[in-house]
């Protein structure tokens, strides 16, 4: 029988959805070796796939059809699972509830003994109660919309599914709409992140991730007034896509712009304290909060942490503004690799950062992106030495492990780009 590229397909699947089920049922001892070498093999079977998707121009249908529905089969699977005792999603349930009952998120403390009697079993265990919280204003108006409707980790792991299942369907269109191979939208529904941060652990980056692909959407569409709008959403999601703003310059109108800062600062009215705009817990993280962060790390040796910030900021400003010159408006590497850049000198790299570039990667140019989605997940391992009494610090090999392998794509990237014009000239002699 031979082996055609759906049949590979299919069977790649298979191992995903098998992978996958082990790891799913192991969510509550995430990193342990019985979550971490099953979510390996799916790992493998992703980048085979991956492989498939760049040396197959296209696929039936039925293969796409069938591999979306195998992944919505392992998502059903993480999101019956509890998340963590401490996952970030029980911080999103205290920050809603205490919306709803008249107070600052941005000004309470969850850890104060006179608010004890607003904690409810599933807001008891969450993490870092000693600050207030730090997520901007739209994160925190999603929180208070879906607690109103049931305040529960269960109905926010909902949400985040549906958010994940909109990109899905937005991205099949702007596939469709651009001429592109449809089966791309396996590559982003597929990658094991999405099992484990949306489904299982639920993380708000996945509603950003959605306002951002619509916001890029539409500009390829040159609807700019939307496209600003969703853009201005998903900065008040995550600061992170705040390094895409050079590829709006001379692409929405100045109204547009005008209109879309507008509503972000509307979004914090509900916030302001004593006319003074919040920040939460934001200086906080940069000050102290450290994890995955060797670029962030070796320049904090000489800088304040402020400015490296600042600096990782920059970064993905520079690269955004050397994308805009040559790329269009629909060009997804534009969108993936200011906020690559970014995050690579950030002060804190956990793995749902990455959520952030699963719909624009691709392109053979991102491949070192794609390969940093996988190798980023031996950090998981960082949360089984937690149980064990171990400092929350990322072990230097898996470090190695993890930039080594991002590294050697991007230098056989760039040896192939300079070998093969050479070898061009040669053939035409």
């Amino acid at each position: 029988m031979k082996l055609t590229p759906s049949r590979r397909l299919y069977g790649l699947g298979a191992i995903l959805l098998a992978a996958l089920t082990i790891c799913s049922h192991k969510l509550s001892s995430m990193g342990g070796p019985f979550f971490i070498i099953p979510l390996g093999v799916a790992s493998i079977a992703y980048l085979l796939a991956i492989r498939e998707f760049f040396s197959t121009p296209t696929l039936p249908q039925r293969v796409i059809v069938i591999g979306l529905v195998l992944a919505a089969l392992w998502h059903l699977l993480f999101l019956l699972m509890p998340p963590g005792a401490d996952d970030d999603i029980h911080r999103y349930v205290w920050d809603g509830r205490v919306q709803r009952l008249g107070y600052n998120p941005y000004i309470v403390v969850p850890s104060d003994p006179a608010l004890r009697g607003l904690h409810t079993p599933e807001t008891r265990t969450l993490n870092n109660p000693d600050v207030p919280s730090p997520y901007p204003a739209g994160a925190q108006l999603f929180f208070r919309a879906v607690t109103g409707i049931h305040e529960s980790v269960f109905a926010l792991k909902v949400a985040f599914v549906i958010c994940d299942l909109a990109i899905v369907l937005v991205l099949l269109d702007v596939l469709r709409s651009s001429r592109q191979a449809v089966h791309w939208v396996l590559a982003y529904a597929w990658n094991p992140l999405l099992a484990i941060e949306v489904a299982g652990s639920g993380h708000i980056d996945i509603v950003g991730v959605l306002l951002l692909l619509v916001s890029a959407a539409a500009l390829a569409r040159r609807w700019r007034a939307l496209a600003a709008l969703a853009f201005a959403l998903a900065v008040a999601v995550k600061f992170l896509p705040i390094v895409l703003l050079p590829l709006y310059w001379k692409r929405v109108r100045m109204r547009d712009g005008a209109l879309a800062a507008a509503v972000f600062v509307l979004l914090y009215v509900p916030f302001f304290n004593h006319g003074r705009l919040p920040i939460g817990s934001l200086g906080t993280y940069v000050q102290s909060f450290r994890f995955n962060d060797p670029v962030f790390a070796a320049l904090e040796r000489v800088a304040a942490p402020r400015l490296v910030a600042g600096l990782a900021v920059l970064v993905g400003f520079l690269v955004a503004i050397c994308l805009r010159r040559k790329a269009s408006a629909w060009s997804p590497d534009a969108f993936a690799w200011p906020m690559a850049a970014s995050l690579l000198c950030a002060p804190v790299v956990y793995p749902w950062y990455l959520l952030w570039l699963l719909p624009f990667l691709r392109s053979a140019s991102t491949m070192p992106i794609i390969i940093w989605t996988v190798s980023i997940i031996p950090t998981y391992y960082v949360w089984h030495l937690r149980t064990l009494g171990r400092p929350w610090l990322v072990p230097g090999w898996i470090m190695l492990l993890e930039y080594g392998c991002v590294a050697m794509t991007a230098a056989i990237i760039l040896l192939r780009r300079i070998t093969r014009p050479a070898a061009l000239q040669c053939s035409t002699d």
